[in-house]
Formats: structure tokens, C-alpha cells, sequence
């Protein structure tokens, strides 16, 4: 058995050196992210990466979550950028606890007191996007994203780059 283990790797050695040249490459411009919830349409996004990134509206970018609650901390969100920086948010009590967002008067959300599982959740804070800032979103109704304070406006330096649906 392990004559021949030995053989087989003796034979495939520079097939291996490249496969792991190639995963070394491939891993310096781009990464795979499963999508674990139902935020976004896809379960496997390719990220290409690419930091100092300007986002566009529409956009599908990759950025880095701040941590606390339902994630943790370095967690890979990927959304939909809504609001770039200048962007105003706006947003307006529909029900008791509930707050309908706005981005340049576009709405791209609602807000509930509190998260699918009960835990109370903060709406985040309205105004004018600030430099190196981004709104971002998702198409759920459940999402966890601009709307509430533990993500809030998305910093220039936690995102990762562009995120790409595979399926």
C-alpha cells in the first residue's frame, strides 16, 4: 500500500505543485462565499476581490460585518449597494416599531423591532450617507443589513469587493 501511494505521488508531483500554485493565485484575486439565509437570491457567490473599491448603485459587493448579535464578527455579508456617499436616507413609522427606508426617496425596506427569532433589534440612523460610506441592502423582507444599527453604513475599508451569484 504504500509503494504504491508513494508511486502515485512520485508520478502526479508537479500536477499537485500547480494545483496548489493555482489555489494560491486564484486566492489572491478571488474568494467563495456560501450565502447562508435567505437575504439574496444564489447560495455561492464569487468575490472578486478588490479593496478602495466605488461601489455603483446595483451593484452586488462583498463586505466585512462588524460583528455582534446574529453574526460574527469578520462574517461575509453580501448585498446590494442602494446608497453611495451624499445618498439621503430617509425612513417613516408605518406601524408602531415599524419604518419604512429610503434611499434618495426610493424605498428599500422595512424595519420590525425585532429579528425572526425575537431578539430586539435597532433600526439604524437616517441622514446624508457620509464619505467612503454606502447604504447597502437586499431583497428579503427579513435581511439584516443598512436598515438596522449592527450593520448601518457600510465602510469603504470593510468591503472585499464585487460578489458575482454562481448559483
Amino acid at each position: 500500500m504504500l509503494n504504491r501511494t508513494y508511486a502515485h505521488f512520485s508520478r502526479y508531483t508537479p500536477l499537485y505543485l500547480w494545483l496548489i500554485v493555482g489555489c494560491i493565485a486564484f486566492g489572491r484575486s478571488y474568494a467563495i462565499s456560501f450565502n447562508l439565509s435567505d437575504s439574496l437570491p444564489g447560495t455561492v457567490f464569487l468575490i472578486e476581490k478588490n479593496q478602495g473599491l466605488n461601489p455603483e448603485p446595483g451593484e452586488t459587493i462583498a463586505f466585512l460585518y462588524e460583528g455582534g448579535a446574529f453574526y460574527r464578527k469578520g462574517a461575509v455579508f453580501v448585498k446590494i449597494t442602494k446608497g453611495l456617499p451624499g445618498s439621503i436616507i430617509t425612513s417613516t413609522e408605518v406601524e408602531i416599531g415599524h419604518h419604512d427606508y429610503f434611499v434618495n426617496d426610493v424605498f428599500v425596506g422595512r424595519t420590525k423591532p425585532y429579528s425572526q427569532t425575537g431578539i430586539p433589534i435597532k433600526r439604524a440612523s437616517v441622514g446624508i450617507v457620509p464619505e467612503d460610506h454606502y447604504y447597502m441592502a437586499a431583497t428579503h423582507p427579513d435581511s439584516l443589513d443598512s436598515r438596522y444599527e449592527l450593520v448601518g453604513w457600510v465602510r469603504r475599508d470593510q468591503i472585499i469587493g464585487r460578489a458575482h451569484r454562481v448559483f
